[in-house]
Parts: structure tokens; C-alpha cells; sequence
């Protein structure tokens, strides 16, 4: 019986008693801003249930608790690295400690590690990266994040999420019409492009932009090879290797992101083509090994670090009545790795 006690939350008095999250822990904790016959319904059906207060939710209303937790694809992949930087450059600032888990892109794994994350009894929660075309893909997210925020816990994320929660928004649509639009103004047509999943938000987003961009030179993504992959560096060498096979013709390859683009000049050295004599290649991101690869790699800049100092700095704020949202810029940064197509 303890166990089921325990497994017990308040979104699920608050289902049960046909009431919000925030009227339930207005209720339980015997706030203003709900009524007597409410609050007295919701106090029943916790009884009922056997629901006990989270003591941890009042520490968090308080603010004692000094540590957050900050959710990424892959720690190793460098746009998480640089967005870790900055959470923990302001976590630092404000005397905080952050916890780092890994999600896999994976819904399911992203839903248990916002639980553990809870249960380490977090101060704040951030998801970093991509959200999924499919609202319905982070539905158990939501709701979980939608009762700790009940409780007095924070969430912001960065990247377009179906969660409603603050948000830091990458330049991400825009962001692909300004790559696409380089390499188009170089003069290729035959453009591939190596693209992460298309259940990513982030993925959708960058292709929609490209796509503007190829509009406005006569083209569309029917047009040209969109060959998904892995949005990583592995999935970037095995999208290069089909290009290669399937569309021989190609004289430029765009990657989604500068994870992806790294392996596709990996494969294009495994293959002997030499860059950007026989073949261009852009990325996305601006890591910081871009400028340092051979070539370096031309690509879009968005300002990483920034952007998790941003996420930190909107989660340390009391809740809005409406999810706030921080817009990034971003640059063109052209080095060795484009040019002209070859005659």
C-alpha cells in the first residue's frame, strides 16, 4: 500500500477530481484562488486516494533547492556540449549544481529521466534539442512536466517542443534558406542533402527553409536527394555513401547538422573526392571544431552557448501566465569547404 501511495501524483487527484493541476495543489496546499467546494472535493478525493503531498513540491515552491537538471540527444555531440556550457556557466553564477542526462532522442528514455530527474528533486528541468512533429510523441512528457510545474518546479526548453513550457527558439527555419541559399548562389543545382529523422522538429524545420530557398530558384525538395539518416556524425558518413551510389551527378551536399556534416567529409575522404574541388559540402551549428576540420567547414552559426544560458536564466524566473519565447539569430559563416561547381 506505501508503494502505491508513493506512485501516486497530483495530476492524478486532479484527473480524478475533474480539476486542474494548478486548482489541486491550490487546494491541497490551501491557497487562494479556489473555490471552498472545490478545494473540499479535491481534499476528499486525496483522502480517498491516499494521496500524500509531495514534500518536496514546498521546497521547491521555496526555491531551496539548488540543483537542475538539463536533458540532451548525446553530451558527446558538440551542439550539446556547447549548450551545456552555458547552463552550467550561469548555473555557476547562481550557486547551482546541474545534473546532465541522456535521452537518445528516444520519447520513452526522455520520459524516464524527467522522472528521475524529479525524484533527485530538481530545482528546474531542461530538454535541449529537438522536439518531435508529433505532438503525441511527448504527450506523457507534457503532462508529467505539466504537474512538477504544479508543484512549483520550472521547465524550459530549447528547440520547438509541443510542451508548452518557456522556450530559447533556434533559428532553424531561416537558418536552412541561408545555407541553401549559399550553395544555390555558387551555382550548383545538383544538391543533395543529408538529413536527420523527420520526426524532429529541428529537421522539419531546416528543410523547410531550404526549401523556400530552392522555391526561389525554380526548384523544390522534390527535386533533389533528401537522404535521411541518423543525425549524427555515423548517420552523416552512411547518408554520404547513398548519395555517392544513388546520385552521382551531385556537386554539393548540405548536412543538417555539423555532426552529420563532419561524416560526410569523412566519407568523401574515404572515397578519395576532393573538397570543395569535386564536391561542396555545408553544415549547420558552427561547433566549435568547425573552423579547424580540413576543410573548414562552411556552415550557419547559431549561438549555442547563448542559448543555454538563455534556457537557465527563463527557468530561474517565476512562471508566466503564458509560455515565454527567446528567438536566436543566426550567421553565415563561409570558409574553405564551398565553391563554384566544377566546369
Amino acid at each position: 500500500m506505501a508503494q502505491e501511495r508513493a506512485r501516486l501524483r497530483l495530476v492524478d487527484v486532479a484527473e480524478e477530481a475533474g480539476v486542474s493541476i494548478a486548482a489541486a495543489s491550490r487546494a491541497l496546499s490551501g491557497s487562494a484562488g479556489v473555490s471552498d467546494v472545490i478545494a473540499q472535493r479535491v481534499r476528499e478525493v486525496a483522502e480517498r486516494m491516499g494521496y500524500v503531498a509531495n514534500v518536496h513540491a514546498r521546497t521547491l515552491a521555496g526555491g531551496a533547492s539548488t540543483s537542475v537538471g538539463l536533458l540532451v540527444h548525446e553530451i558527446g555531440d558538440p551542439y550539446f556540449t556547447e549548450i551545456a556550457s552555458g547552463v552550467l556557466r550561469v548555473g555557476a553564477r547562481q550557486g547551482l549544481t546541474v545534473q546532465i542526462c541522456h535521452t537518445g532522442r528516444d520519447p520513452d528514455n526522455e520520459l524516464a529521466q524527467v522522472r528521475t530527474l524529479i525524484a533527485n528533486r530538481v530545482r528546474a528541468i531542461l530538454i535541449a534539442g529537438s522536439g518531435f512533429v508529433d505532438a503525441r510523441a511527448q504527450a506523457a512528457v507534457k503532462k508529467e512536466l505539466q504537474a512538477f510545474q504544479a508543484s512549483g518546479g520550472r521547465v524550459a526548453v530549447i528547440g520547438r517542443h509541443h510542451l508548452g513550457t518557456d522556450a530559447v527558439l533556434p533559428d532553424n527555419t531561416a537558418g536552412g534558406r541561408t545555407i541553401t541559399e549559399h550553395v544555390l548562389s555558387l551555382g550548383h543545382r545538383r544538391i543533395a542533402f543529408a538529413a536527420g529523422p523527420p520526426a524532429l522538429t529541428t529537421v522539419a524545420d531546416r528543410l523547410a527553409g531550404a526549401g523556400q530557398a530552392l522555391g526561389e530558384a525554380g526548384l523544390t525538395l522534390d527535386d533533389v536527394p533528401v537522404v535521411e539518416a541518423a543525425f549524427t556524425r555515423e548517420g552523416g558518413f552512411h547518408a554520404t555513401w547513398r548519395i555517392l551510389e544513388e546520385h552521382p551527378d551531385v556537386t554539393a551536399v548540405i548536412a543538417l547538422n555539423d555532426d552529420m556534416a563532419i561524416g560526410v567529409l569523412s566519407a568523401l575522404r574515404a572515397r578519395g573526392i576532393a573538397v570543395p574541388g569535386e564536391m561542396s559540402v555545408a553544415g549547420f551549428d558552427d561547433v566549435a571544431v568547425a573552423e579547424h576540420l580540413s576543410p573548414a567547414l562552411t556552415t550557419v552559426r547559431l549561438p549555442m552557448t547563448e542559448m543555454g544560458e538563455q534556457a537557465l536564466l527563463l527557468a530561474l524566473k517565476p512562471q508566466s501566465s503564458r509560455p515565454r519565447r527567446r528567438s536566436t539569430a543566426h550567421t553565415l559563416v563561409v570558409r574553405e569547404s564551398t565553391a563554384p561547381p566544377r566546369e
